[in-house]
């Protein structure tokens, strides 16, 4: 579950992120967000189903003054769930289908907004 993900070079990256209702806290929604991934896992991740991995992130309220145009600027609590993925379309199949739905529509309620995006690996490196 807490293992290091290998990403290949050519895949696509989904960037989901989820703000949370008011007066819900990122525990009200942890056990549903690992039945989620854990379905996404167990019932995708084949070369049928195209998911090579993910990860999932929390806002921690650090802005980087070096990294911003304007770091100033404020932005509200929020989770970042990022996937990978062989392609697009296995991706849209996998949320097509009614298991992932269930689960999503479970976060879903303690959400005020969710959106994803998806994104082409252009460059991946590593020190040598």
């Amino acid at each position: 579950m807490f293992h290091p993900i290998s990403i290949p070079y050519g895949c696509v990256m989904l960037f989901n992120v989820v703000n949370l209702k008011e007066g819900f806290t990122i525990e009200d929604v942890e056990l549903t967000l690992g039945e989620m991934c854990n379905v996404v896992k167990n019932t995708y991740g084949d070369d049928n189903g195209g998911f090579i991995g993910g990860q999932v992130y929390k806002y921690s309220g650090f802005v980087s003054n070096e990294g911003s145009f304007d770091s100033k600027k404020m932005t509200q609590d929020h989770l970042v769930i990022m996937t990978f993925w062989k392609s697009f379309e296995q991706h849209e199949k996998s949320h097509a289908d009614a298991i992932f739905k269930e689960k999503f529509s479970e976060l879903a309620e303690f959400c005020d907004e969710t959106y994803e995006l998806g994104y082409e690996m252009l460059w991946q490196g590593s020190p040598e």
